[in-house]
Parts: C-alpha cells; sequence; structure tokens
C-alpha cells in the first residue's frame, strides 16, 4: 500500500498569478503546505504535479528544495496530469490537496484518508462544514483511472475529481463533517487579500514555528471578526469544489 500525497501547483493561477511561490513568512506558500502534510500519518509519500510550461520550471525546484518529487502534465487537463503522477509513484491511494492551502491541517488530512477503505472516494468538499482551505480528497488508483477513463467533459478533465459527483451512483462516497460548522470560513489564498489574511494569521500565532490544530485557528478568527473581515467579501469562483491550481 501506498498513500501518495498530490499536490497541484503552477505559476499561471488565474487570479493571483506566481501565489504558490509567494512569500509566506520566510517561506514559499507552497513549501508551508508541504511542512503540513509531512506531519499527516497516513501520508507515504508526497509528490508536486505541475505542468509543462517553461514557468513552471520555478515549481520544480522548489519542491527540489523542499526535498521531494515533481510530476509535468498537461496544464489543462489536470485529471490526465493526476493519473501521471500516481502511476509514477506507484500509488495505491490518491490524497488531492491544492497549492493554495497553507493552513491545511494534518489532523484534517488523516480523518479524510481513514474514512477511504471500503469506499471509492471520501473528501470534507462536498457537505462542506470545514473552512474553505482544509480541502481534502482521498481516492483509490483504481478510482482515478475510472473517471480518467470515463469523465470526457470539460469540468471532468480539468478539476479532476468532478465525475465523481457527476455521477455519485457509480461510486461509493463518504463525506467528513467537522464537529462544527465553520464553512463560512475562508482559509484558500485565490486573491491578494486572501494571501494577506493568511500572513497576518502567521503573523498573530506564529505558525511559522508550529502548526496549531484548526480549531485553534477557528477560535482566534470568532474572537477577533476582524482578522476574517480581510477576506471575507471575497466571492468564491462557480468551480470552488475543485480549483484548478
Amino acid at each position: 500500500m501506498n498513500t501518495v500525497a498530490i499536490v497541484q501547483a503552477r505559476i499561471g493561477s488565474t487570479r493571483l498569478r506566481g501565489k504558490v511561490l509567494a512569500d509566506l513568512a520566510g517561506d514559499s506558500m507552497l513549501a508551508r503546505v508541504i511542512s503540513r502534510l509531512r506531519k499527516a500519518r497516513t501520508i507515504d509519500e508526497i509528490v508536486v504535479a505541475t505542468t509543462g510550461k517553461p514557468d513552471d520550471d520555478r515549481v520544480i525546484a522548489e519542491a527540489s528544495r523542499c526535498g521531494i518529487g515533481s510530476y509535468r502534465g498537461s496544464e489543462h487537463d489536470v485529471l490526465d496530469r493526476y493519473l501521471g503522477a500516481a502511476r509514477a509513484w506507484r500509488a495505491t491511494t490518491v490524497v488531492r490537496v491544492t497549492s493554495d492551502c497553507p493552513l491545511l491541517d494534518p489532523w484534517v488530512v488523516d480523518r479524510v484518508v481513514t474514512a477511504l477503505p471500503g469506499a471509492d472516494y471520501a473528501s470534507n468538499t462536498h457537505s462542506r462544514t470545514f473552512p474553505r482551505g482544509l480541502d481534502v480528497e482521498a481516492f483509490t488508483i483504481s478510482t482515478l483511472e475510472k473517471i480518467a477513463r470515463l469523465g470526457t467533459s470539460q469540468a471532468a478533465r480539468e478539476h479532476v475529481t468532478a465525475f465523481v459527483m457527476e455521477k455519485p451512483q457509480m461510486f461509493e462516497i463518504r463525506q467528513v463533517a467537522a464537529p462544527t460548522n465553520d464553512s463560512d470560513l475562508r482559509w484558500t489564498v485565490d486573491t491578494g487579500e486572501d494571501l494577506a489574511f493568511v500572513r497576518a494569521l502567521y503573523a498573530r500565532l506564529g505558525l511559522d514555528k508550529q502548526i496549531l490544530p484548526y480549531r485553534d485557528l477557528v477560535a482566534e478568527i470568532r474572537a477577533n471578526p476582524s482578522l476574517g473581515e480581510i477576506n471575507g467579501h471575497i466571492v468564491q469562483k462557480p468551480t470552488e469544489l475543485h480549483r484548478v491550481a
């Protein structure tokens, strides 16, 4: 068994170009995501999946600096990119995260991965109760191969797991819920305001030195509403469940 976390990342994000390498408390946002994934007990390997565009040479270099492997594939057929990376690393279970979630909680990753055995797909994204930006999906390699074979729509190719929701009757699906509903909180980084919010939270709680449980972050924001106001007005793009990073 080999559980591989595949982090999709590219320079050419449409709303905030270069965000994956943006400075966050002295390191790149991509590096912060990787360091958090390393704390998850259920992850065996981490790989960055990026594109073949010259701009993304910088993503490859950053992955190497962080001590993990990388895979290059299609810019827009992200489903094929994921399949290629999963096969190259001989994954039996794939964990999908995006590089714009620098508050990712290793405990949440483990909850989603441990919910998968006996099912085809598990996530905390479709019945949303966690803050946006703690998004994790886990699925078997056979599920990934199935959706890569049958998913032909643009959404299916671009958003990796969209076909699971297009044809839910074809899969055994499990959704992981949070102890409390904090889905109103926005912790993903799509805009300059999002980045400003994450930087403020890192500085306030010293998150460059420690990884706190996400509930501690929720408590801090609830006690200091001005933090959430930094990016609370940002409207998520329609494809928020499966962003292309």
